[in-house]
């Protein structure tokens, strides 16, 4: 216990930077090999552009998601080589590395691109080689059978879909590799704003399928990185 204590509480260099009421997790890349990930939904922008410092003195790669225009703006005003997404609604600092792995990131249609641009953003930020196919749901059949050579040698591949949510149980079959379904609140009326996708996929019958929260992009990103790093430091 003492052990446990004195690795989460330092003098001095602390691994926790308190900032507007911010708890920033210092130590977190180290214990969970990526840094802590900024959600800027609720905070000011004065507070993000704070924690995204303190990270950035820390010599850490900084992803901030959910991220307002005016947000955005204050950021690259004192982070300018910072890359700011916004349909993915994301703003990125990382370093210069070469990509491990392949993630493919498909779409079931145009208007669930925003969540899967927050998923690929997230790769990237975690040094993922990522690729993005859109637009090729259920409702139209040869344009997913046209893409499927793109799938061979995937690590990963995360499906994005709203309305009845069937693309990842379809794409399920097709590959040996997991697959992460994100449900979106793209819909009309019963689609319960992503609800009813979620349910669809929660019950996929394909055994390689695994569901994440609705429109939650950046978590299908980071989970498919932890699988394609991992495939990855596995091989060398």
């Amino acid at each position: 216990m003492r052990q446990l204590q004195q690795g989460f509480a330092t003098d001095g260099d602390s691994v926790t930077a308190s900032i507007d009421g911010v708890q920033v997790d210092l130590d977190r890349q180290r214990r969970c090999g990526f840094p802590e990930v900024i959600y800027a939904e609720g905070k000011s922008a004065q507070t993000v552009v704070d924690v995204f410092a303190r990270l950035v003195e820390a010599k850490q790669d900084c992803l901030a998601t959910r991220v307002s225009p005016e947000q955005a703006h204050w950021l690259l005003e004192n982070f300018p080589e910072a890359t700011y997404h916004p349909e993915a609604r994301t703003v990125r600092l990382s370093q210069e590395k070469q990509p491990q792995g392949r993630v493919l990131v498909v779409t079931a249609g145009t208007s669930d691109r925003p969540v899967a641009e927050e998923a690929i953003e997230t790769l990237r930020w975690m040094h993922c080689g990522c690729e993005l196919i859109v637009d090729v749901g259920v409702a139209g059949p040869r344009r997913l059978l046209a893409q499927l050579s793109q799938f061979e040698g995937a690590d990963a591949v995360i499906v994005v879909a709203g309305m009845e949510g069937a693309l990842p149980s379809v794409v399920g079959g097709w590959v040996n590799c997991p697959v992460i379904a994100v449900p979106t609140s793209v819909g009309y009326g019963a689609s319960l704003g992503g609800l009813t996708a979620l349910l669809g996929m929660l019950n996929s019958c394909a055994a390689n399928v695994t569901v994440v929260n609705i429109d939650a992009g950046f978590k299908a990103g980071y989970i498919a990185g932890l699988i394609a790093h991992g495939k990855h430091a596995r091989a060398e």
